[in-house]
């Protein structure tokens, strides 16, 4: 079951775990319109939004993959003229997104102007046993998807590891042996990216030592600062690490090698650990978003990851576009959903 998961759930274009829809409210406006004028009344309050300063959410601290994808996202829109209005990014963290998500799923549901960015841990974390959260997607307007990324396995460059297989082994010998660290709550994303390839490698993932961290940020700090030996977490946000000469990336969770500065890094399957982990990532609005505010971030997303500056930010950051507009986006979710029982229920994780 957890192999035929990781087969499916994972891949988007090709796998993997673990960034749309919305029951549109009408236009808010004058009187109503005629029954043959009722598109024109729509057009015209689409044309006031957006009116002012726009606001997206990284539910995680600084330097992680909501932050690099939230900063991109404001970037490109605003580079592209996409949206002509200023956008900021905010970093609110705790609880891998779940602290974030209990307040805007109950103070946020008609802010048109707050928007945030996630990844499978929206769905992990209403679905896992320990640290869960009642909210989930349900409780949003999926606006896109994005991008696809990869998990991947990381550990200090000064490390004795130079390939999967070796901390593997003395895991298997003593499944405490060696602490793993990640970017989120136990039970969520960056836990099943780490353990992966031990529970594929044979190996109990409720015996294995794992530390969590608000955001990969903080999980790389404690893995460079001796508190982890081993870091699961997104391959793209370790690039800056590689290049700087501070970690060594001995494996990625992918059909195959990646490109940039990971190009040399071996996949698991290749060091003989059938694991692979694709990690989507979105863009999310409030659950009761306005019709005309839905239709207007489903053009500006459109023209914004058909732009060639959003093509040179995918290659900058190891990225890979996958793009699934709103209505698309969460037809996928739904499909998610049941997938990720799934694997939590492999794992003994599920609620």
């Amino acid at each position: 079951m957890f192999h035929t998961f990781m087969s499916k759930a994972w891949k988007v274009a090709s796998v993997s775990v673990l960034a749309a829809s919305l029951a549109a409210c009408g236009s808010a406006g004058g009187a109503k319109p005629a029954a043959g004028g009722a598109d024109k009344g729509k057009e015209a309050a689409a044309s006031k939004y957006p009116e002012k300063a726009i606001s997206i959410v990284a539910p995680s601290g600084a330097g992680g993959g909501w932050d690099m994808t939230a900063r991109t996202i404001a970037k490109v829109l605003s580079e592209t003229k996409a949206v002509d209005k200023t956008i900021t990014v905010e970093n609110k963290p705790g609880g891998g997104g779940a602290v974030f998500m209990a307040e805007y799923a109950t103070k946020d549901t008609k802010d048109n102007y707050k928007l945030f960015v996630s990844s499978p841990p929206i769905l992990i974390n209403n679905l896992k046993k320990e640290g869960n959260t009642p909210y989930g997607y349900k409780d949003t307007t999926p606006l896109a998807q994005l991008t696809k990324d990869y998990g991947a396995i990381a550990v200090p460059a000064n490390s004795k590891y130079n390939d999967l297989k070796s901390p593997l082994n003395d895991m298997k010998a003593d499944p405490t042996k060696l602490t793993l660290a990640g970017g989120s709550a136990p039970g969520s994303m960056d836990h099943i990216v780490s353990i992966l390839p031990a529970f594929k490698y044979g190996i109990d993932p409720k015996k294995i030592k794992y530390l969590s961290y608000d955001g990969g940020g903080e999980a790389v700090t404690a893995l460079l600062g001796g508190n982890a030996d081993v870091l699961g977490t997104d391959a793209s946000s370790l690039d800056q690490f590689v290049k700087a000469g501070k970690i060594k990336v001995l494996a990625v969770a992918a059909p195959q090698r990646l490109g940039g500065d990971l190009k040399d890094v071996p996949t698991m399957k290749e060091q003989g650990v059938d694991a692979e982990f694709l990690i989507w990532r979105g863009i999310f609005g409030p659950k009761d978003m306005s019709a005309d505010a839905k239709k207007y971030w489903d053009d500006a997303l459109k023209k914004m990851v058909d732009s060639d500056q959003w093509k040179k930010e995918m290659q900058a950051n190891n990225w890979e576009t996958d793009y699934k507009k709103s209505d698309d986006f969460k037809a996928y979710l739904a499909q998610q959903e049941t997938q990720v029982k799934d694997i939590l229920t492999a794992l003994g994780m599920q609620k």
